[in-house]
């Protein structure tokens, strides 16, 4: 299996809590106005890889710091099934480490994706512009909901993220 990536980067710490490796997948649908990775809209640009050489990049990005991998873009669930395959070898590999997911669509459109039941947190919905806040955390515009799927799962009901509060 292959899959189109636009890049990998260590110790991100504006996608999601902690130090992060990021991986970028190429392409996107929506073209949203202001779209801060416009790089990564052309599903035929960045490089093609097998999983193995993405495994292998996000292996060797990963140092006893790191707290999780988020998967960003473009928008990962394009490639939902090289997701999956990657969220699950991390799984696996890295229990410690939790994994987020940013994407446009809606949770309700992808709730039933078998890769939904590896990722952590679910940053969901479109940037729109006239939502512009930059003071949210992790996200761009009001309306995108950072969702915590583990809660989720458990209770049965849509629980959003809260972030952890040190005393």
């Amino acid at each position: 299996m292959k899959l189109r990536l636009g890049g990998i980067t260590a110790n991100s710490v504006v996608d999601g809590p902690g130090l992060r490796t990021v991986v970028f997948l190429q392409g996107c649908p929506r073209h949203c106005q202001g779209c801060h990775n416009e790089a990564l809209l052309d599903p035929q640009a960045g490089r093609l890889v097998t999983l193995e050489e993405a495994w292998a990049a996000i292996r060797d990005s990963i140092s006893p710091l790191t707290q999780g991998i988020t998967f960003s873009g473009g928008d990962p669930l394009l490639q939902p099934e090289a997701v999956y395959a990657l969220a699950q070898r991390l799984k696996d590999t890295y229990p410690s480490l939790d994994i987020w997911l940013y994407t446009g669509y809606l949770y309700e459109e992808v709730k039933n994706l078998p890769v939904m039941e590896l990722v952590d947190v679910l940053v969901d919905g479109p940037f729109v512009q006239a939502q512009k806040d930059l003071d949210l955390v992790f996200r761009g515009s009001t309306n995108q909901r950072l969702i915590d799927l583990a809660k989720t799962r458990q209770t049965g009901q849509l629980v959003l993220w809260q972030p952890r509060m040190w005393s």
